[in-house]
């Protein structure tokens, strides 16, 4: 029987082993909660997210659709657009981010067709979002022909005039085409004031959506009249759209938005009827629960 010698043994190189190193966390042992989904369990489960959601949807649902008889500053002027799709991807491409952003990238228009140029110049700011931005007027006068005035100061997020567009940015050359899309921009402020241009460049997921026009900062009261005239300057009818005008409010919830309370008392009723469901299976074919110590991290803790 042959053997090999010692020193020789030594020589002989090691194969190395590809198994990880052995530790409790890599190899999941480490302590843990496992459960047993009773059908007690589960029922109680559902039963108790019916008890908590159902009551906040509820809550919700009325202070959303709570109309206020004394309505307190500020008073929220949005309009609304039906049938206008600001999430179609050829229209939310067409336009250039670095370019709102730095004067430097003014010439940055390869993303803003056909709304990149006019006239061999470079439009700023270019592409389609910039090119159709909402343009109707509203003024608002009381009974007794007193003006409301209209702050639309601080209407846009402080991120976006901060950030996303230049404080050294002026629109150049901006609706001198052939086709005039919407609203026209004072070339002497910067991109970084111009806030209608800020909350309309914040494209909408949905076809109807609202955009904040401007705040009302005076109590109206119950029973007051309020009188508007509107300059109906942006055109729908080519898209079959429509437009509204909207004055709110907030509550503790925010402004008016149905979809919470519709989605909390969505899933509580959900749970609820889950809950029943699984309460008559349990009552009318019960099944014997199998016995906890067969279960493998029962009969093995350790895992080896």
């Amino acid at each position: 029987m042959n053997s090999t010698p010692p020193s020789l043994e030594s020589s002989v190189p090691r194969r190395n082993s590809k198994r990880p190193k052995y530790s409790r966390f890599t190899q999941q042992e480490l302590p843990a909660c496992k459960p047993i989904l009773t059908p007690r369990w589960v029922i109680s489960a559902f039963l108790l997210v019916t008890i908590v959601f159902v009551p906040i949807g509820l809550a919700s649902l009325f202070a959303s659709r709570d109309v206020p008889k004394h309505m307190k500053q500020p008073i929220y002027v949005y309009y609304q657009l039906d049938n206008f799709y600001q999430n179609h991807r050829r229209y939310v491409k067409s336009r250039s981010d670095q370019q709102l952003r730095s004067l430097s990238h003014e010439n940055d228009t390869s993303l803003c067709k056909p709304e990149d140029n006019a006239n061999e110049m470079s439009i700023v700011p270019c592409g389609l979002v910039a090119w159709s931005m909402f343009n109707d007027t509203y003024s608002f006068f009381t009974n007794n022909s007193q003006q409301l005035p209209v702050n639309k100061t601080g209407i846009a997020w402080k991120s976006d005039r901060n950030h996303k567009f230049g404080k050294d940015v002026f629109p150049k050359n901006f609706q001198n085409g052939t086709l005039i899309g919407g609203a026209h921009l004072n070339e002497s402020i910067p991109l970084s004031r111009q806030e209608d241009l800020i909350v309309w460049m914040r494209t909408a997921a949905l076809p109807t959506f609202r955009k904040l026009y401007g705040r009302i900062e005076v109590d109206l009261q119950a029973g007051d009249v309020i009188n508007v005239i509107m300059q109906n300057n942006y055109n729908t009818y080519s898209f079959n759209g429509k437009k509204k005008l909207v004055l709110s409010t907030t509550s503790w919830l925010g402004g008016k938005n149905n979809f919470i309370g519709i989605a909390y008392l969505a899933v509580g009723g959900l749970c609820f009827l889950l809950a029943m469901t699984f309460t008559v299976i349990y009552l009318v074919n019960p099944r014997r629960l199998g016995d906890p110590s067969y279960l493998s991290w029962n009969r093995n803790p350790g895992g080896h």
